[in-house]
């Protein structure tokens, strides 16, 4: 006891009364844990001194394990001089002083020695050392709470340093353990997440070549950003000004990093797969360890009300001590600190964030290039560029939203505490608000996920129509259906509106209950306060609200936090879903497809061997199977020109699509060997120059370039491109011609010179002179006579040149065997006897005669029409220069309505009004009760307390609903307006726009604006009107404020502007950048299937990463650009609060002559200074993001001002017009773009009513033009068309488009019963349809199908081309029209039905104009008159068996070439 009373004279050995003695805080638990540091260091230092370490100390650890310990010796060692220099005045000093302060020394003094060392890594790091370490400064809280306690400033700030080291040496050392024995780490060696990044890899120890090797200080205040700033401010900002990406943010190692993961995980568990463990072994440890930095970051945020409350304390008691100065200035230096590591979070945060998006839509991509089409075909496509689109972002959100699951119960709970050390157990009755309110947003959060889930759904079905519209707007407008289909598109965007109002309504309830808590939390907790018994002072009411004020961040984000992390877990379910799919290769693997060393002995010399193969469409998930393919048996040797043939829909494209491996096989095996390619029946054209869609990635070599583009005859066509083959090709090839497409997927075909060629239909898209080039200078021609050709056709001259003829028969093989052994009558097929051109027959030596001699005469094509100028063809996308011009606010709050907008506005104001009366108030309350006035009674000053809370929430709710109405509005009118404009644009605007660029607008920019927009606004409106009560408060409070306002205000602005240049500049480049990916990848979606035969799938996810990249640099930018902003914001806010505490202190003091005010009224300014740090950084980075967010609107509006068609006519027309259907062309001149050539040369012709003509002509000759011009898709240039002696020019556009029947060249099914698909507007009974199906030679098959309600497939998938067109011929028989166009309807069926075709046509058009486009001369040859055009000039016409007699005649050189 002896001993005891020495070292602790003056105080209890362990407890004073109110806590832990100082005696046994400084003895047991300050030197009682150095010295068991000291201990386990010196023990770990002896265990290890053998040890091989790792003598290597990269730059960052050296900051961490030697400037901190440095930090704590000089302070301990700064302790000890103080106790000495206390003894040495006799002051008196306390042994138990010296024992703590010289233990602290002896600790860091002996971890900087270690430190030095070569295993400083095996003792600092050693797990037993890192765990203690976490819970060491715990034992320093106590010592802690009795500074704090006391009035002492220097004493709390002395105590706060040394447990801030200790925290910080803890959290370093755990993270360079975590990172130096993380598997990743080893494997990988990347410094990715240092808490702060110098641009060099720590674990290799060597700068990246890409990032610039910068100081600390440099990259703690982003100055990285300054060089792209400068430039902001004086031009248009283009990409080569963004900021490099770290080599660890490419793309391309984001999709390595999480593909690695998820196919780890397919090893280890393919049942159970999840992506959100993926993304977890990918990124968790780096996102923990930023855990570690936000705990430190809001541990700081509650140093403010705890300054705030001693300094309002020292206020009180009047003193002239120097501690109000050094609280003052804390105060500040507190909020620098703080917004240091707010934006370091941040920027860790959103590099994380970026790293995963990119990864995530680089797998998404990827998988769509691995997923067969029939595993694909539970995904429709509007849901997979859903995944894309929005799915992308809102996993990447559950970045924010798990760290603030924990650090907001976090804050809120300290905040609690910490108002329990003002008001005791007062705050009970605010947290019992706070508690009755969790189940009721539980509740509300349940809803909004029931309502979120469903509106993706719809909002899914939305863009897989709107991209069904787009596809198909040709045909569309000449159906007239435009109207019809945005009427069926509005019904699903009412559903998805529906939803969204459900979300955003319940949202507006989560706004009310958290905005109107803080209120509320002041109301019961101080009216419980004063009503115990407790006077209210200045220093309990200005901490609590400061305390207040910062529950109010947390409690309002909470709602958000949970609706994101929902948002999240769906999107993350809704992927996971699509990357389980099993892939190509796998399924190919499954199904027996191999290399020809597995083919069996029998077989070796057949480079496709089929046996017993039952295939579907259907995915693996659907029980039902619909075989397409039935016990298919089938070996095709190598180097064989393979004809497959048969009627409609009897397999033969399927049959490609099997060898493909595109098909999901039932039963049986597949062996080929070899390299594939694939040339569609719809060509799948490229968007880029010509010469790109031909290489498709390979190596360019000229000799064999010329030689495939002269094979294809597509020579001609290139020389007469304005830029040749660099001439740019826009979306799915728009400014190309149907033959065209076909000779260009040809050409990309021969030119990979793969083993074997698979051609669907190849030669049904040209004319038969072109058809017989292409037949002996390519498919038997030198370039493919090696390799194995498997050509699915009708055409006669091609199966006769076959090495091999399948006839395939509704799934079945029906016949396999050498074309001279093919018997076509006996086997149901026509021959080309039955065509009616007797006198011109030739045999197949003749043919090839005649088509050398074709060869010598001329070149067998020559397309001028429609020849492409990139820079004229596909319009660049534009984007706005400088600020987003305040029409675009006014356009918006218009679509909101005015009304509407100015309630928002005034109960904002009123609200923020409120809340400043009921601080007011309080204030007044406080100095009436301390200066001992005659003062009212409690419940006075608790009644109108009342009544501002009361008003406040009145106020509350109706901002929140009425935003929630407002954004709704201007949602709907937005989407409706943009519709309207896009149906009614004519069709050069979606020829020259690319449906992605549009898509892009109808997707991710209406998304924008449904969500974001209105909630970035509504946070802008909170955080304009808060500034407003500060200034205004503050201004009112201490006039010595306005000083400071003027050039305040100077420099916030100027750096507002400098900012907002840019950000404004980056906004748009990122708009820009992000249209690319998604124009490529709807582009990939449709030729999915070409990429995976020519396998070029690594090409493709190239271009991909290079559009991801840009992409990728623009978003980097735009973060560096706002933290860049907000740490100068912050900082400026800081001296602003140093500038009012110290202004307070001297007033205190009556240094000035101007009165600084009570107690009350200062405490309230400081405590409204206090809050300005965060809240002006909010307010320029909420008001950025919604100039940023307001680019969609700009976005939007660029497509408010297309150019329109005139859809009404001047003229008054009968019901049933047109009476005759007799047509006539004036003088008709039509181009399509005035830098081009005239599609058709002042053309004038006379078509009698109810007479049949054909319109023949080589290749891109003007035919389908002729059908533009009657169609007025295309506005003409000179002359005029009359129908019925009526100029159509005066007719309203849908009116004669909709008493014209067209058969479109590529057939139009969209989703949705058949019943609809033939007859969309209801009008005709089944009876009729089901007729008009069997004189289309279809009826069978639909049938068979499921009938008139069987659901047809995206793009009509569900039925063969060739039954696709068959249904559209039946749907414009329905129609019952006097004029009916058929544009190549029949080059996609056999010639068999075709002949049926055209006697049902002849025998059921009796009395209607019939106008037929084609190429097959059998098709024209029973026609009452033909027009011949060539280049768009009538060069003969007359009836076809007269012109057939004339051997000088154009049409006779035709019909001989027809004999294929």
């Amino acid at each position: 006891m002896g001993f005891l009373s020495l070292i602790c004279p003056n105080s209890p050995y362990v407890w004073d009364g109110n806590g832990f003695s100082e005696c046994f805080s400084n003895i047991m638990l300050g030197f009682g844990s150095s010295m068991l540091t000291l201990i386990i260091i010196i023990g770990l230092g002896i265990t290890n001194r053998t040890a091989k370490g790792i003598a290597q100390i990269y730059l960052l650890e050296k900051v961490s394990l030697r400037l901190l310990p440095a930090i704590g010796a000089s302070m301990a060692f700064y302790e000890l001089a103080m106790l000495l220099r206390e003894e040495l005045y006799d002051y008196g000093t306390l042994y138990h002083e010296w024992l703590f302060r010289g233990s602290q020394f002896l600790m860091w003094a002996s971890i900087l020695l270690i430190s030095n060392c070569d295993n400083w890594f095996l003792i600092l790091c050693n797990w037993i050392l890192c765990f203690w370490w976490v819970m060491k400064p715990l034992l320093g809280v106590p010592d802690l709470k009795t500074a704090f306690s006391s009035q002492e400033v220097v004493k709390c700030l002395k105590e706060s340093c040394f447990i801030l080291v200790d925290v910080m040496f803890g959290i370093c050392i755990n993270v360079i353990r975590i990172k130096r024995t993380s598997p990743r780490s080893r494997k990988h060696n990347s410094v990715d997440e240092p808490l702060l990044s110098c641009g060099v890899d720590i674990e290799e120890g060597f700068k990246d070549s890409r990032a610039v090797d910068h100081g600390i200080w440099h990259l703690m205040t982003f100055k990285s950003i300054n060089s792209t700033m400068e430039q902001g401010v004086i031009k248009q900002l283009d990409f080569e000004d963004l900021l490099q990406l770290p080599s660890d943010m490419d793309p391309s190692s984001c999709l390595d990093t999480l593909l690695s993961c998820w196919q780890t995980q397919q090893r280890n568990n393919c049942s159970n797969l999840s992506f959100f463990k993926v993304i977890f072994t990918a990124y968790g440890w780096p996102y923990l360890r930023l855990g570690m930095l936000k705990v430190l970051n809001d541990c700081i945020g509650f140093v403010g009300p705890l300054l705030l409350n001693k300094l309002i304390q020292f206020l009180q008691q009047g003193s002239w001590s120097f501690d109000g100065y050094i609280l003052a200035i804390s105060l500040g230096l507190t909020s620098i600190l703080k917004s240091f590591l707010d934006t370091q979070y941040t920027f860790h945060l959103a590099r994380l964030k970026l790293k995963l998006r990119s990864g995530i839509m680089a797998v998404i991509y990827r998988k769509c290039l691995h997923v067969s089409m029939a595993e694909r075909s539970k995904f429709s496509e509007g849901e997979i560029q859903t995944f894309m689109s929005v799915d992308a972002d809102r996993v990447v959100n559950l970045f924010n939203s798990f760290h603030d699951t924990w650090s907001l119960p976090f804050q809120i709970g300290v905040a609690l505490y910490l108002l329990y050390t003002q008001v005791k157990y007062a705050f009970l009755s605010g947290m019992a608000i706070t508690i009755l309110l969790i189940p009721v947003n539980k509740w509300i959060a349940k809803l909004i996920a029931s309502a979120t889930t469903k509106m993706m759904e719809q909002k899914d079905e939305r863009i897989r129509r709107t991209g069904e519209i787009l596809t198909h707007i040709r045909t569309l407008k000449m159906y007239a259906w435009e109207l019809l289909f945005v009427n069926w598109l509005m019904e699903t965007r009412s559903l998805e509106v529906k939803y969204l109002s459900t979300r955003k309504y319940l949202d507006a309830w989560c706004v009310f209950f958290w905005a109107t808590t803080p209120t509320l939390f002041s109301l019961f907790t101080f009216g419980l306060y004063s009503l115990t018994s407790h006077q209210l002072d200045a220093a309990t009411v200005f901490t609590c609200l400061a305390l207040f004020n910062s529950l109010i961040s947390p409690l309002n984000s909470f709602p958000w936090v949970i609706n994101g992390l929902i948002d999240g877990i769906i999107s993350t379910r809704r992927l996971n879903r699509f990357l389980s799919c099993s892939e190509h290769e796998s399924q190919l693997e499954q199904t027996g497809i191999s290399s020809s060393s597995s083919c069996s002995g029998g077989h070796s010399d057949m480079v496709v061997s089929i046996h017993d193969v039952c295939c579907t469409w259907s995915s693996s998930d659907k029980l039902e199977q619909n075989l397409i393919l039935d016990h298919v048996t089938l070996n095709l040797p190598r180097g064989s020109l393979v004809a497959v043939i048969g009627e409609v829909g009897s397999g033969k494209s399927s049959l490609l699509n099997l060898i493909l491996g595109e098909m999901r096989l039932i039963n049986g095996s597949i062996n080929s060997s070899g390299s594939i390619a694939y040339v569609p029946q719809v060509p799948w054209i490229l968007s880029g120059t010509l010469r790109d869609n031909i290489l498709f990635g390979k190596d360019y070599n000229p000799t064999r370039y010329s030689d495939v583009l002269q094979a294809c005859a597509l020579k001609i066509d290139i020389s007469q491109m304005v830029g040749g083959d660099m001439a740019y090709i826009g979306e799915r090839g728009v400014n190309l011609s149907g033959g065209q497409r076909a000779r260009l997927a040809l050409a990309r075909a021969i030119y990979h010179g793969p083993d074997i060629i698979l051609l669907d239909d190849v030669l049904s898209s040209v004319d038969p002179q072109v058809a017989c080039w292409i037949l002996y200078e390519a498919i038997l021609g030198p370039l493919m006579s090696e390799q194995t050709r498997i050509l699915c056709t009708h055409n006669i001259q091609a199966i006769s040149s076959a090495d091999l003829v399948v006839v395939m028969d509704k799934g079945h093989v029906k016949w396999v065997g050498h074309s001279s052994e093919f018997s076509p009558s006996s086997l149901g097929f026509s021959s080309v006897k039955e065509i009616n051109i007797s006198p011109l027959i030739l045999t197949q030596e003749q043919s090839r005669n005649t088509f050398r001699e074709a060869k010598e005469n001329s070149n067998p094509e020559s397309d001028c029409i429609l020849v492409s100028e990139g820079a004229e063809q596909v319009i660049v996308e534009l984007r706005k220069e400088g600020r987003v011009e305040l029409a675009v606010y006014r356009h918006y709050a218009a679509l909101a309505g005015w009304f509407i907008t100015i309630v928002t506005c005034l109960s904002a104001i009123l609200m923020q009004a409120s809340r400043n009366g009921n601080d007011l108030w309080l204030s007044y309350w406080v100095d009436t009760s301390g200066s001992n006035q005659n003062g009212h009674p409690i419940l006075f000053y608790l009644a109108v307390l009342c009544i501002f809370c009361l008003v406040n929430s009145l106020l509350t709710v109706t901002r929140a609903f009425s935003f929630a109405f407002g954004g709704l509005r201007a949602a709907i009118q937005v989407h409706d307006k943009l519709l309207k404009n896009l149906i009614d644009a004519p069709i050069d605007f979606f020829n020259q726009t690319p449906s992605g660029r549009i898509l892009n607008r109808l997707s991710s920019d209406l998304y924008t604006i449904d969500d974001a927009l209105p909630f970035i606004l509504n946070i802008l409106l909170a955080n304009f009107v808060g500034l407003l009560g500060i200034v205004v408060v503050l201004s009112y409070v201490q006039v010595m404020f306005l000083l400071l306002l003027l050039p305040f205000w100077y420099i916030y602005s100027k750096l507002q502007f400098y900012y907002r240049s840019t950000s404004r500049e980056l906004r748009r480049l990122d708009s820009v950048s992000r249209s690319p990916i998604y124009s490529s990848f709807t582009e990939t979606l449709d030729g999915s299937s070409t990429i995976r035969a020519f396998k070029s799938k690594d090409f493709f996810i190239a271009r991909f990463i290079e559009n991801a990249t840009l992409y990728q640099r623009t978003s980097y930018s735009e973060i560096i650009a706002s933290l860049w902003l907000s740490l100068r914001l912050q900082l400026l806010a800081a001296f602003v609060v140093s500038f009012v505490a110290v202004m307070a202190v001297i007033g205190s003091q009556g240094i000035l002559p101007v009165n600084m005010g009570t107690p009350g009224l200062v405490g309230l300014a400081l405590s409204y200074a206090a809050p300005i740090v965060s809240l002006l950084g909010s307010f320029l980075t909420s008001f950025s993001e919604t100039e940023k967010e307001m680019v969609s609107v700009e976005r939007v509006l660029q497509y408010m001002d297309i150019p329109q068609e005139e859809p009404h006519g001047s003229q008054q027309l009968e019901p049933d017009w047109p009476l005759h259907g007799w047509i006539e062309f004036q003088n008709v001149t039509l181009r399509y773009m005035p830098s081009l050539p005239p599609a058709l040369q002042d053309l004038s012709f006379i078509i009698a009513g109810g007479t049949q003509v054909g319109i023949v002509g080589r290749t891109g000759a003007g035919k389908s033009s002729v059908l533009n011009a009657i169609f007025r898709l295309n506005p003409i240039c000179q002359g005029c068309i009359l129908v019925d002696g009526i100029n159509i020019a005066n007719i309203s556009l849908r009116y004669l488009r909709s008493h014209f029947a067209i058969v479109p060249q590529s057939p139009f099914l969209f989703e949705g019963s058949l019943r609809a698909n033939l007859d969309p507007l209801g009008v005709t009974d089944d009876l009729k349809i089901w007729k008009a199906l069997e004189k289309c030679h279809v009826k069978e098959e639909v049938a068979a199908a499921g009938g008139l309600d069987m659901h047809v497939k995206e793009s009509g998938a569900s039925f063969s081309v060739g039954q696709q067109q068959l249904l559209c011929l039946a749907r414009a028989l329905l129609k019952s029209s006097k004029v009916l166009c058929l544009d190549e309807c029949t080059a996609n069926v056999d010639t068999q039905t075709a002949r049926k075709l055209q006697s049902a046509i002849a025998s059921e058009c009796r009395g209607i104009t019939v106008i037929t486009i084609a190429h097959r001369i059998s098709t024209v040859m029973n026609m009452d008159n033909i027009l011949i055009l060539d280049q768009g000039i009538l060069v003969e016409q007359g009836n076809p068996q007269s012109l057939l007699q004339d051997a000088q005649s154009r049409f006779s050189s035709f019909a001989k070439a027809s004999a294929m």
